[in-house]
C-alpha cells in the first residue's frame, strides 16, 4: 500500500475525494489517500508543499502560481474546478461601510500573504479602480479569525468563498456587499516535484479515480442534499452553487496560465513571469 499525503480547504468543493477516500476506491489501487484539511486555505498549503510536508493539494490557481514563481518545488498536474471561484466581499454586521467602493482605503482581512484573500484583495482593487499599492492588510489565518476581526474592528472587510461564508451572512455575523468572481478557473490539483518524479504511475491512478468521481458528481441521487447536510449549508445556496461550478478532468490551458501570469505580474505580486513548462507537471519525465 502507497501511501500519499493530500491537502485541501474543508469546503464543498472537495467532497468527491472524501466519497472516494469513504468508498475505498484509492485502496482498491494500493493507495493510502491520507486526507487532511487546511482551513488556513491556500497561502498554508503552498508552505506545506515547499517543506514537503504533503505530497499533494487542491490549492488555488493564483496563490500556487505566485509560489511556484517564488521557487516552491510543486507543479500543476490537472485543473481541477473550471469555472471561477466566487468571492464574497463581507463586513461586519455593525459596519458603517455600506458599499464596495467605500472600502478604498479599508483594511482587508487576510488568512496569509499569499493566499487567495490576499491576491484576490488586489484583483478587487484593480476592478474598482484603486491604487493597489496602498492597500492595507490584516493577517487573521482563517475564517474563525475573521469572524473576530470584523467583529472587533481591527480588520473592516474579508474576502472568502461567497458559498462558505453565507451561513454567517445568514446568522447576521456579515453583511455582504458583493462578489468578486477570479477571472480563471480557481482550483488546480498540484504535487511536489519530489512526489511527480518518483510515483508517476501513482498519479496517473489518483488523478483516474477523481477524474471519474468528478465526472459523474453531480448526477449522484441526492447529491445536493448531501452537501447540504454535510457542510451547514441551505438547500437552495447549494443547488445554486452546484449550477455554477464545473469539475475539470484535463490540464490546465496555457492561456489561461498566462492570463494568471500576466495579472500577478502587472500587479506586482510577482517579479517574474515563468514558461509553462516549469509550471505545469510533465507525465512524460
Amino acid at each position: 500500500m502507497k501511501q500519499v499525503k493530500i491537502i485541501g480547504v474543508p469546503e464543498h468543493f472537495n467532497l468527491p475525494w472524501h466519497l472516494a477516500i469513504e468508498e475505498g476506491v484509492f485502496e482498491d489501487r494500493g493507495i493510502d489517500l491520507l486526507w487532511t484539511d487546511i482551513p488556513e486555505g491556500t497561502g498554508k498549503m503552498c508552505q506545506m508543499l515547499q517543506k514537503g510536508e504533503t505530497d499533494m493539494a487542491i490549492i488555488l490557481t493564483e496563490g500556487l502560481v505566485k509560489s511556484i514563481t517564488e521557487g516552491n518545488p510543486t507543479k500543476i498536474v490537472q485543473e481541477y474546478i473550471a469555472s471561477p471561484l466566487l468571492w464574497g466581499i463581507h463586513v461586519g454586521a455593525q459596519s458603517r461601510f455600506k458599499d464596495i467602493s467605500e472600502l478604498k482605503n479599508a483594511r482587508a482581512a487576510i488568512s496569509r500573504f499569499g493566499s487567495g484573500s490576499h491576491l484576490m484583495a488586489y484583483v478587487n482593487g484593480q476592478n474598482e479602480g484603486w491604487t493597489t499599492e496602498a492597500l492595507q492588510f490584516e493577517v487573521i489565518n482563517n475564517l474563525k479569525g475573521a469572524v473576530t476581526a470584523l467583529t472587533k474592528g481591527t480588520a473592516d472587510y474579508f474576502m472568502w468563498e461567497h458559498f462558505t461564508t453565507k451561513p454567517l451572512v445568514d446568522k447576521g455575523i456579515f453583511r455582504r456587499l458583493g462578489d468578486c468572481p477570479t477571472p480563471w478557473p480557481c482550483f488546480v490539483i498540484a504535487t511536489t516535484d519530489k512526489f511527480l518524479l518518483e510515483n508517476n504511475t501513482i498519479l496517473r491512478h489518483v488523478l483516474e479515480i477523481i477524474n471519474r468521481y468528478t465526472k459523474e458528481f453531480k448526477q449522484i441521487p441526492s447529491i445536493d442534499r448531501t452537501l447540504a447536510n454535510r457542510y451547514g449549508q441551505q438547500l437552495e445556496d447549494i443547488r445554486e452553487w452546484l449550477s455554477l461550478t464545473r469539475w475539470s478532468q484535463s490540464q490546465i490551458n496555457v492561456q489561461v496560465l498566462d492570463k494568471v501570469q500576466d495579472t500577478l505580474y502587472n500587479l506586482k505580486l510577482i517579479n517574474k513571469k515563468l514558461p509553462p513548462a516549469e509550471i505545469l507537471g510533465n507525465f512524460n519525465t
